[in-house]
């Protein structure tokens, strides 16, 4: 938050409130399994997983696993291209 505050010239109190309700607006919209979209930089994404079998890793028992949501992140275009570059 430093760097935002150092960039932005907003007092660090400002800084850690705004950040803090960006990501809770993230936060409730991933909840509520919306899509979030950042554009140039990504869109998080709740998919569904249907129950399934499955092993115990230690026992190697099968075992039933539950239905469950997964967040997952997708990097935009632009993203990919910045960070293959290497360049800020």
């Amino acid at each position: 938050m430093d760097l935002i505050n150092h960039r932005t010239g907003l007092a660090k109190k400002e800084v850690q409130d705004l950040v803090e309700t960006v990501f809770s607006i993230i936060k409730e919209g991933l909840s509520e399994g919306e899509r979030v979209k950042i554009s140039g930089f990504g869109a998080f994404v709740v998919n569904q997983k249907h129950a399934r079998r499955g092993r115990n890793p230690n026992t190697g028992a099968p075992m039933q696993i539950g239905p469950h949501r997964v967040l997952s992140f997708r990097p935009s275009q632009t993203l990919k291209e910045l960070v293959n570059s290497g360049h800020n």
